[in-house]
């Protein structure tokens, strides 16, 4: 069975082993918050500092890695980077069921950052060498649906796994063996547009009515895209930061942490699979609506002090998150010369999530220390609510530009 791909149709067994690399992209740091309270219980001396690492590390490290994939992706290896990408992951997989303290914990989930980090940009760059046009697009909404629709379930799982033995919660990094028994497939991508040496125009390569390329890049929209993606994800994924905080403090049960965080990756996951419905219901405003959509999310949990509040805030924060997410990575394709360099594109872009991933509770922190806010969790929440309001204003006002038009 062939797909179509905007170019020449490809097996629809290559298609299925590509998008499984979307089942592993979105777990380091983030698949281990809803038990960070489980783990004060197990390791009573671990610090604040201590449990935030565990998360924020893999993020830092993922990083460079993310730019080391993108000088790979040049190469002609690429299935052997991606194939052995995945076994330093589900190795790690492994050695997160024998870890005994918290310190094996982060080291383990260091060299899990080291291995998602080479990996991500591949996960929607093979995409990208495949598919142009709408189909791309479309292509790009699968990918995330996917990979949000897996965190959905990890998280979830964890959640309910962490009443048990505290190791069966990791069980879920080895869900990277089910890419890594499709690797041999991808073998079956044609080889000139695994490399970008097919010779056909792209999409990816007009440069009408923008600034002037570097030779690689169209600076312009590269530096836009990786401003809206850092921003967007600076502003949602306060909730993994601070909600289980929230929780504790209302004296809640800790389970609703992991519902919350599970409504978040759903909607996240929803409009991946309805990108294209969504744009032409919206159409040039498609992306105000998403901004507002994590406006009224985040109103939720900054001014109302209900269980209701948080669940419909963190839907509606996912669901903003879900539209801009594919709709990112296709710009991404948009800022190169030339389509060989889309990994690359997409790997320096994909920087900008992690490192907001990274950065956020020092941003927050930073601002409230400054700005003498009060209390952490209140001001997250609230800082981010303006901040977010301003961020909308400058959506309305430039809907038209390159990086607010959905397509």
């Amino acid at each position: 069975m062939k797909v179509n791909t905007g170019k020449s149709p490809l097996a629809l067994s290559v298609l299925i082993a590509i998008l499984s690399l979307s089942l592993v992209v979105n777990l380091p740091g983030l698949a281990v918050t809803p038990m960070l309270g489980t783990l004060s219980k197990i390791f009573p001396d671990t610090t604040q500092l201590e449990k935030q690492l565990l998360t924020m590390l893999p993020n830092l490290l993922i990083i460079p890695c993310l730019l080391l994939a993108g000088k790979l992706s040049l190469s002609h290896h690429k299935i052997t980077v991606i194939t052995v990408s995945l076994i330093v992951y589900s190795m790690c997989g492994i050695a997160y069921l024998f870890a005994t303290s918290m310190v094996q914990l982060i080291i383990i989930s260091c060299m899990l950052g080291i291995g998602a980090g080479i990996l991500i940009p591949f996960s929607t760059g093979l995409l990208a060498d495949t598919f142009a046009g709408a189909e791309r697009m479309k292509q790009m909404g699968y990918q995330s649906a996917i990979s949000n629709l897996t965190l959905v379930v990890a998280t979830y799982a964890v959640g309910l796994l962490s009443h048990g033995n505290w190791h069966l919660p990791f069980i879920v990094y080895l869900i990277p063996i089910i890419p890594l028994a499709l690797t041999p497939l991808l073998k079956k991508i044609p080889a000139c547009d695994l490399y970008g040496e097919c010779g056909m125009p792209s999409s990816s390569t007009s440069v009408e009515n923008a600034s002037v390329s570097n030779g690689k890049f169209i600076v312009s929209r590269l530096v836009a895209t990786i401003a809206v993606y850092f921003f967007v994800t600076y502003s949602s994924i306060v909730i993994s930061y601070y909600c289980p905080f929230l929780i504790e403090k209302e004296s809640w049960s800790a389970d609703i942490a992991g519902i919350v965080t599970a409504i978040f990756f759903f909607f996240t996951f929803v409009p991946g699979f309805a990108l294209k419905p969504i744009i032409n219901a919206f159409g040039k405003n498609t992306l105000i609506y998403a901004v507002l959509s994590l406006l009224g999310g985040l109103a939720m949990f900054a001014f109302v002090r209900q269980e209701w509040a948080m669940f419909l805030g963190s839907a509606l924060m996912g669901f903003g998150y879900g539209v801009y997410q594919p709709i990112i990575y296709n710009k991404a394709t948009l800022t190169v010369t030339s389509p060989r360099k889309s990994t690359l594109a997409l790997s320096i872009v994909l920087v900008a999530n992690y490192t907001a991933i990274a950065l956020t509770p020092v941003i927050i922190d930073g601002l409230r220390s400054a700005l003498g806010g009060g209390g952490i969790i209140a001001f997250a929440f609230k800082l981010n609510f303006f901040l977010t309001l301003a961020f909308a204003i400058i959506v309305a006002l430039k809907r038209n530009s390159f990086v607010f038009r959905p397509n």
